[in-house]
């Protein structure tokens, strides 16, 4: 019997459960959550650009995900990773699901899925596309695994093969990311490039082939995402705007039309589909 701590949680129509990773896992997870769902109920929802690669393990009914690549269209998926987007999409399922939800890191991607992440650029993938049998393998074992604690131990051990076996990124690459994300997508391409020593040309097409998006992409994304946030914490948005980096307001709603489809107000007050708009990390 497993001796992990795990930690139920209510939400009202699905139970959420949490659990902290292996230790050796945390530089390149995120997090991971079990949820399963009460009720059958048909749901759609958007899906808006993160900081997060989303791999879904998929225990019920596949699920419905159109991605920002206008040439993919709607597709069907029982597990999936979904990679860097630097636009909107939309994930529809038919209620009662039940598995476990996973955010990777960009570079965590790159090392865990063990494919180049510009493969998944605005797409995503079944996940035996990307880790062959071992995949279905996995899902098998972990929906027939009694315990949620035995199942994160299970992912666990999965992972950690994945890790000792996949690529790395370059140290150059990975110093690129932590200066973007340290500042929330603010620091200019140029001052990364001189930081790594590479050129512009050069950091841009190594760092889009590892974390997914070009730098200058992956900046415009976290600035989005953390404008989003302060945005639904009740900030002004002009306040906000100034906070990410923004020329002014005007700048940061065309940003929010570009990259969620909709404007601020729209977005924040649910007049798309009510309660149902969130970043695909958090859409589970």
């Amino acid at each position: 019997m497993s001796d992990r701590a795990v930690t139920l949680i209510d939400r009202g129509d699905y139970w959420l459960v949490q659990a902290r990773p292996h230790p050796a896992l945390r530089p390149f997870l995120r997090a991971y959550d079990g949820y399963w769902e009460r009720d059958t109920v048909p749901s759609r929802m958007r899906t808006l650009p993160t900081r997060s690669v989303v791999v879904i393990i998929n225990f019920g009914p596949p699920l419905r995900l159109a991605v920002p690549d206008p040439g993919t269209g709607d597709r069907d998926y029982a597990s999936l990773a979904a990679g860097m987007y630097d636009g909107h999409g939309m994930y529809a399922h038919p209620g009662g699901q039940r598995g476990v939800h996973l955010d990777l890191t960009p570079l965590g991607a790159y090392t865990l899925l063990g494919v180049p992440m510009a493969r998944l650029t605005n797409a995503a993938a079944e996940l035996p596309e990307l880790l062959g049998p071992a995949a279905a393998l996995l899902v098998e074992r972990l929906a027939g695994t009694p315990s949620w604690a035995a199942r994160f131990d299970l992912l666990d051990a999965f992972l950690l093969r994945r890790l000792e076996a996949g690529p790395r990124p370059d140290p150059e690459v990975a110093r690129a990311w932590r200066l973007l994300l340290g500042s929330a997508g603010r620091v200019p391409v140029a001052e990364i490039a001189a930081d790594v020593g590479w050129s512009r040309r050069h950091l841009a097409h190594r760092f889009h082939e590892q974390a997914g998006l070009p730098p200058k992409v992956m900046a415009r994304v976290l600035r989005f995402e953390r404008a989003v946030g302060l945005a639904r914490h009740g900030r002004a948005l002009a306040d906000v705007a100034a906070a990410c980096g923004y020329y002014d307001q005007a700048h940061l709603n065309r940003e929010f039309r570009a990259l969620s489809g909709c404007s601020p107000t729209e977005l924040l007050g649910g007049q798309l589909e009510p309660q149902r708009t969130a970043t695909l990390a958090e859409s589970l």
